[in-house]
C-alpha cells in the first residue's frame, strides 16, 4: 500500500472514529474555557528532489512533511517549528479551507495542487485558547514554498519523514513550567526542534501508521519556555 492510500486510510479510521490517536492532554477538554477555532495543515506527499539525509529505510528517501519555523518576535508560540495554519477567519467555508489559505498567505503554495484528505477531530491547545484541526493533505501538484512574510516565519521547509522517523533525530522534550514538568517525544531535524504540537501529532499519526520504530526515550532536550 503506498503511503497515500495508508494515510487516507488511517484519516477515515479516525474521523469514523474507530482509533484516536493522539494524546489525552491535548482533548479539548484540555481548555479552560473559551476558545478559538483554527486549522493546521498536515502536508504530506514527494515534495522535491532532496532525498532524506538518513540511511535507514524508515519511510521512502523522497517522501516529506511541509514545515515551518515561526518567528522569534512572534507574541504565540514564538520561535516554534509548527505546522502552516491559523485561526479561522469568517470567510472560510470549512476549516480545510482555513488550513489551505493560511498555508498560502504562509508559504505561498498553492492550494489547488493539494489533496485534502480529511479534517481529524479538533485539539485543544491550551497556552493559546486554540481548539485546532488538522488538516491532513497530500501534495499532489507540488508548488515553489518559501517565507511569505519574515515577520511571521523564519523559515519554511520540506523535512523528510524518513528523517523524522530515524531514532538518532527522536528526543524527549521537556519543559519546565510554574514548577511542572511537561514531556512529549521530539524531533531533532533541519538545525532545529520539533515540539509540542505539532512534533504530538506527527508522533501520533506516525504511531497509528505503524511507521515509527524503537527509540531511545530516556533521552531529553531541555525546551526554554
Amino acid at each position: 500500500m503506498s503511503a497515500r492510500a495508508e494515510l487516507e486510510e488511517l484519516v477515515r479510521a479516525i474521523r469514523a472514529g474507530h482509533t484516536d490517536p493522539f494524546d489525552r492532554r491535548w482533548h479539548p477538554a484540555t481548555l479552560p474555557g473559551p476558545s478559538r477555532k483554527a486549522a493546521v495543515l498536515v502536508l504530506f506527499g514527494v515534495l522535491d528532489d532532496v532525498p532524506a539525509v538518513s540511511r535507514r529505510p524508515l519511510a521512502p528517501a523522497d517522501l516529506d512533511v511541509l514545515l515551518l519555523e515561526r518567528a522569534a518576535t512572534l507574541g504565540s508560540h514564538p520561535g516554534q517549528v509548527a505546522f502552516p495554519g491559523g485561526s479561522q477567519d469568517p470567510e472560510d467555508a470549512t476549516l480545510a479551507d482555513c488550513a489551505l489559505r493560511e498555508a498560502r498567505e504562509e508559504t505561498g503554495l498553492d492550494p489547488s495542487g493539494v489533496e485534502v484528505l480529511g479534517e481529524l477531530p479538533p485539539l485543544g491547545m491550551a497556552v493559546s485558547h486554540f481548539l485546532v484541526t488538522p488538516v491532513v493533505g497530500w501534495w499532489a501538484s507540488p508548488s515553489p514554498v518559501d517565507v511569505v512574510d519574515y515577520g511571521e516565519s523564519a523559515q519554511v521547509f520540506r523535512t523528510p519523514v524518513r528523517d523524522l522517523l530515524d531514532p538518532d533525530n527522536r528526543v524527549m522534550a521537556v519543559l519546565h513550567r510554574r514548577g511542572a514538568r511537561f514531556a512529549s517525544p521530539g524531533f531533532q531535524v533541519n538545525g532545529v526542534l520539533v515540539w509540542g504540537f505539532t512534533a504530538m501529532v506527527l508522533d501520533s499519526l506516525f504511531t497509528a501508521l505503524g511507521w515509527s520504530v524503537p527509540w531511545d526515550r530516556t533521552r531529553e532536550h531541555r525546551v526554554d519556555p
